[in-house]
Order: structure tokens, then sequence, then C-alpha cells
């Protein structure tokens, strides 16, 4: 049996952020979080950028860019919570619903499963157990 390989989208970054569509039928988001951002806003910004683009432009090929300003510390390049943002977060809430993506921790990665194209109407994320 023949197994279809995945998706890979010949695609730049682009020059400004928004929502693009690509030549090759692909749609690219860019999203950068401000110094001023917190952990709350930055994932509210990525995830209407995401339910946005799947109203535009409905099951097609999403490639979501992240760039990060501010938010260093001396340890790893980024505080804890920019940590976390894009390795726990990232990973369980936006990457199933992306084809790739690129963050500054990771550089760009493919996703191994199907984009998926059932967003939740809303994202609710909260903090630390009190």
């Amino acid at each position: 049996m023949n197994e279809v390989p995945p998706f890979v989208p010949d695609y730049d970054k682009p020059t400004k952020p928004g929502i693009w569509m690509n030549f090759d039928n692909t749609v690219s988001i860019y999203h950068v979080v401000r110094s001023g951002d917190d952990f709350f806003s930055a994932a509210q910004a990525s995830f209407a950028l995401l339910k946005e683009a799947q109203q535009r432009f409905p099951d097609w090929p999403r490639v979501f860019y992240l760039d990060i300003d501010g938010h260093v510390d001396e340890r790893h390049g980024f505080d804890d919570d920019f940590v976390e943002f894009q390795q726990e977060f990232w990973f369980s809430a936006i990457a199933p619903f992306l084809t790739s993506f690129d963050l500054p921790l990771t550089g760009p990665l493919v996703n191994p499963a199907m984009q998926r194209n059932d967003l939740p109407g809303e994202l609710l994320v909260r903090g630390p157990a009190q």
C-alpha cells in the first residue's frame, strides 16, 4: 500500500504580521508577540488569527510564523512563560490545526499528522492552580 507523503509547503515568511494567501494555495499566518504581551494575550491573539484564517480560507493548509520580542532571561533566551508558551501551549492547543509552523525555539516544523480544521469556538486558558 502506498502511503501519501506529508504535504510540505513551499513558502516564505511574510514581511509583516497578518494572514496571507500564498501562490501554492497555502495560507501564511504571521504573529509577533510584543514585549508588553503576556502569555494569555499572546495565546488569545494566536488563536484569533488561526480562527480568522480558517474562516477566510476554510480547510486550506496553514503555516504559522511566530516571532517573540522581549520576554528574555539569561538561562535559555526566553522567560519561563514564553518557553512554556512555545513548548507546552503551542504543541497542545495550536499546532494540531496547522500544516507547519516556525517558532523561535524550534525553527520550522511540519505537523506529522493531518491538519485539523475543527477549531473550537473559543480558547480558554487557565493559570496555575492556586
